[in-house]
């Protein structure tokens, strides 16, 4: 199991197609059928729930987050993925897949959601929180930025019992500004993109690129728990 862990993980982090797999590790076919069973059977994401808890306990958080941060990112979907799960987003004016993430205040993924460009934010953003909210029952406070405006905001605190807050940008700020809470997302993203595999959208399902998504948090998590305390002061 360890050889096929690290063999996902260096697929994902490096963006190598699966038959380029090094010969360092088992047969592709072999790796891709323990991939394709962790996707099915959902325990890449119990995986990585169970790094997340022990990241939290690490840095003294209950292991149950009460606030988190909502967001989405558009990226360009390779020539694989099916126009049935692709869309144009006139926004971003990206032909291809939108990511939508919650996060929780350390920035470690609570839930996420891949659709087609051309799905927007509060549409997916209802069925995201239903996830999070049934996974996470102490989960109470969702910043977000001005995307998740209007019925989504009231809709949210009868379903679900969560206050969507929204953080705008003022009109007088000019260049870059960090604006509270949401660059915590936005520091996922640019992990996200640092990965390899995940800089444009690659897979053919939906499903794989959500497991993806969940196999590049693992990265990120086991080399944060792999420090020693001496080495993070």
């Amino acid at each position: 199991h360890r050889v096929l862990l690290d063999a996902v993980r260096y697929l994902v982090d490096n963006g190598i197609k699966w038959r380029a797999m090094p010969a360092d590790f088992p047969p592709w076919d072999r790796v891709y059928a323990f991939f394709r069973r962790w996707r099915d059977h959902a325990l890449v994401k119990e995986f990585h729930d169970r790094l997340r808890a022990r990241v939290r306990e690490r840095l003294g958080r209950d292991l149950q987050p009460t606030a988190g941060v909502i967001d989405s990112q558009s990226v360009k979907a390779d020539a694989v993925v099916g126009a049935d799960s692709r869309g144009f987003d006139g926004g971003k004016l990206i032909n291809g897949r939108k990511r939508h993430v919650v996060v929780d205040t350390l920035g470690l993924l609570l839930g996420v959601m891949v659709t087609s460009a051309n799905v927007g934010d509060r549409a997916a953003a209802q069925v995201l929180l239903h996830q999070v909210a049934d996974a996470h029952h102490l989960l109470a406070l969702i910043w977000a930025d001005g995307g998740y405006t209007g019925p989504l905001v009231e809709y949210c605190l009868a379903t679900f019992a969560l206050v969507l807050t929204i953080v705008k940008r003022s009109d007088d700020m000019r260049g870059f500004v960090a604006l509270p809470k949401r660059w915590i997302v936005e520091r996922l993203f640019a992990h996200l993109m640092r990965t390899r595999r995940l800089a444009r959208d690659f897979e053919r399902r939906t499903t794989s690129a959500e497991a993806m998504i969940y196999w590049s948090m693992t990265l990120l998590m086991t080399r944060r728990l792999a420090r020693s305390p001496r080495g993070r002061a």
